[in-house]
């Protein structure tokens, strides 16, 4: 039987880097098992698949490519000058496929996989450390990628898959998210250690409706629960310095910059005077999210439920 080729391309230009994509790549396994073993019944064989299935194959890569990759004598076979060409880039990118595949099976191993993980700034010194350590008395080989941000921006990563899961304050509440709140943290007026202020231990916000702001920049949770805090005690705060991190914003009013709302520092730090506040309630609460309908690996569902049972202590005393 003589194999006939069809007159007309089988590829359309405009969509050619697609659809040669879509129809080489399951048989590329085929053409390397043929080229390593020179013989049709053989590489089947040694593959598990019927002859036929290999030999149809082969003859539509052949086809697909408009390029002969063997010259056959009956059952055997030897490779062209153009299938050896072709076999050393798909024996490269047949390894790669392999590597990746293994690289994703060892990430969702349950005792060793990998947990994407993203936090706010000012959860890393402590709360994030802490809870890794407890997490792993159970679970001593599994991995983290750790990623520090602000909220919004981990609820960028989140959606683009770069996140498992994250914490992050304000809790968020959106369609496509699933998120639960863990615990609250006070918040605190931070002030200059010879500030007016800074004999007080409470204080209502109001009583600093004059006093000059430092902030975390818009787009960071904190910020928006500090504009949010001063509008409900009847101001607008005015602003002198935006920043990145709390503890920028600490050494700001340790330099009698301005005073700041911030949660409690790891590690008290001198110049400053952090006075409780009675009205409005002063809390920012401390959630964990990830992506409603998103299938977990083993490993992130076993972070997933260690958050969880934290809930109500998740912050150090």
């Amino acid at each position: 039987m003589v194999h006939q080729h069809s007159s007309q391309p089988r590829l359309s230009p405009s969509s050619y880097e697609e659809d040669i994509t879509l129809l080489l790549a399951p048989r590329l396994a085929y053409f390397a098992g043929v080229a390593r073993q020179e013989h049709v019944t053989r590489a089947a064989q040694e593959m598990g698949v019927p002859q036929s299935t290999l030999s149809r194959a082969i003859v539509r890569l052949e086809e697909d490519l408009g390029v002969a990759l063997f010259a056959r004598k009956g059952r055997t076979v030897s490779l062209t000058p153009a299938g050896r060409t072709f076999l050393t880039s798909v024996e490269r990118a047949l390894a790669e496929v392999e590597r990746a595949a293994e690289s994703v099976q060892a990430d969702a191993d349950p005792s060793a996989g990998k947990v994407a993980f993203g936090f706010l700034h000012t959860m890393g010194s402590e709360t994030v450390p802490e809870l890794i350590r407890a997490f792993r008395v159970d679970h001593p080989r599994i991995r983290f990628t750790l990623v520090q941000n602000y909220g919004e921006a981990m609820i960028e990563r989140l959606r683009a898959g770069d996140l498992d899961l994250c914490l992050t304050s304000p809790v968020p509440d959106a369609p496509d998210l699933v998120a639960r709140r863990l615990d609250e943290q006070r918040l605190r007026l931070v002030v200059p250690d010879d500030h007016r202020l800074a004999g007080r231990k409470r204080i209502r916000l109001a009583e600093a409706a004059d006093e000059t702001f430092v902030t975390l920049e818009p787009g960071y949770g904190l910020r928006r629960i500090t504009d949010d805090l001063c509008s409900e005690a009847g101001f607008t705060p005015r602003i002198a310095f935006e920043g990145e991190e709390a503890e920028t914003l600490r050494g700001l009013v340790a330099a009698g910059l301005g005073v700041a709302l911030l949660p409690p520092p790891a590690v008290a730090r001198p110049g400053g005077v952090e006075l409780g506040v009675t009205a409005p309630r002063a809390v920012r609460e401390i959630g964990v999210a990830w992506l409603d309908g998103h299938p977990d690996t083993a490993p992130v569902a076993a972070f997933k439920r260690f958050l969880l049972s934290r809930r109500g202590h998740l912050l150090p005393d």
